[in-house]
């Protein structure tokens, strides 16, 4: 099915319906992959298909196609029927609007071939190999079109780019199996000093991990990385969602205004910062784009919702749909700043001498944790978290002493927030998000 069908299907669901919106899309992907430095995988898919939300009788139904040859009248009809068992649900398309501009689109990204990317890998390959080592490699390019449109007028309609490298050093020593990786993930391909500072992140981090470290216990001041944030900001990324709010188990529902946390602690998505693969003009249900601060020095400003969550809870939609050809639209965050990105061409992965941001001066005994295992399992949006670490390190009178084995960390992410120790001056994208070290007081550490 083309994209220029969806006005003869929205004209048809002017008819035949209350309302509704469509969604086209189109996806190129590019992946290879080098595994002990020799490629191992190289392949070109591409998908385009439409999904179609309609509103009939107060209910909503939901139908999508990638056949090529799909008529639109059948996927109306699917969509009607749908409706018929679905919920009763008054979503307010949002109507014709101008979009905020923003560059998601770069040429050279999407006339990038095949041999282009497979140099790139090589290179890294080369630059990473160390004896003793195996380098993996996997990069990841996505060329797509989006359209959107819907009966209240609404039509948008936008390129994008993205691209993702991700290297990492595997090292076997008997039964020590070390794991150090880092990412260059954004809308433009990664430039020279982009892939030097993934190698010489990797490189320092690795020489830090080669010696081994007695694990800490007790309540201490632990780091955690841009990389090793995740366990962290989880539980507050559930609990901001509007789908938390309207099934009452956010755990920050009810304290807009209030101030919760430490007045170091900001958090804000940002659909808007040039140059990153998640930033877009409007989301997948016509919404425009617009940067909102979901805590703002500690105090809770607002949630992110899609249409649905929004009708639901009495609001608006703050631009959060994301849809995919197949089900109806859910929430999802675009790009998440902590903090701000003041100094952002300052910052960024460094060597050994910026390693955790600053960050190590005056902790005594403590940890800088780099990547945990088994993030988003137990009762995280209660802000428990419980993992052994999978790369982190010991800290003794502000210097990193060697690698830590067999240990864990765990405490409640509510209550560490209230008293955060610092932020790193080593602010950085990770994937789709902005963060720099953060280090907070009285993790529980244990031996395992």
């Amino acid at each position: 099915m083309s994209e220029r069908v969806l006005e003869g299907l929205l004209d048809a669901v002017h008819r035949r319906a209350e309302g509704g919106d469509a969604l086209w899309r189109r996806e190129e992907r590019t992946s290879l992959a080098f595994e002990a430095g020799r490629l191992k995988t190289a392949g070109v898919t591409e998908e385009a298909g439409m999904n179609l939300r309609v509103v009939q009788g107060g209910r909503v139904g939901v139908a999508g196609t990638t056949a090529a040859d799909a008529r639109p009248e059948d996927l109306l009809a699917r969509a009607l029927a749908s409706a018929e068992l679905g919920e009763t649900l008054a979503v307010a398309f949002p109507g014709k609007v101008p979009l905020p501009h923003i560059a998601t689109h770069v040429d050279h990204v999407a006339n990038a071939t095949l041999d282009d990317l497979t140099r790139m890998g090589r290179a890294l390959v080369q630059q990473l190999s160390r004896d003793g080592c195996q380098v993996n490699i996997s990069i990841e390019r996505e060329v797509s079109e989006t359209r959107v449109l819907n009966t209240a007028g609404a039509a948008a309609s936008y390129q994008a780019t993205a691209i993702a490298v991700t290297a990492g050093l595997v090292r076997f020593a008997g039964d020590d199996v070390l794991m150090v990786y880092d990412q260059s993930v954004g809308a433009d391909l990664p430039n020279e000093a982009d892939l030097n500072a993934l190698v010489t992140s990797i490189q320092a981090r690795l020489e830090f991990a080669l010696r081994i470290a007695t694990p800490p216990e007790g309540a201490l001041p632990v780091i955690f990385t841009p990389g090793g944030l995740t366990a962290i900001l989880l539980p507050l990324e559930m609990s901001l969602s509007g789908k938390a709010v309207v099934q009452g188990t956010s755990k920050l529902a009810g304290n807009v205004g209030e101030q919760i946390f430490d007045p170091r602690l900001s958090l804000t998505d940002d659909p808007l910062v040039p140059g990153r693969a998640s930033s877009r003009p409007c989301d997948d249900e016509g919404v425009p784009s617009r940067t909102l601060p979901l805590i703002e020095r500690g105090i809770v400003r607002g949630f992110v919702y899609d249409l649905e969550t929004a009708a639901r809870a009495g609001t608006a939609s703050t631009g959060h749909g994301r849809r995919g050809v197949f089900g109806k639209p859910h929430i999802d965050y675009s790009n998440l700043v902590l903090g701000t990105r003041d100094g952002e061409a300052g910052g960024g992965r460094g060597g050994a001498s910026a390693f955790a941001g600053g960050l190590l001066d005056g902790i005594a005994d403590g940890l800088v944790v780099d990547d945990l295992i088994g993030v988003g399992q137990g009762n995280v949006i209660g802000g428990a978290f419980s993992h052994p670490v999978a790369l982190a390190y010991r800290v003794q009178h502000g210097e990193i002493t060697g690698r830590v084995k067999d240990a864990a960390v765990a405490g409640n992410v509510y209550g560490l927030l209230k008293r955060i120790g610092g932020l790193g001056n080593d602010g950085r994208w990770w994937g789709s998000r902005w963060a720099p070290s953060l280090l907070l007081e009285g993790v529980s550490v244990a031996r395992r």
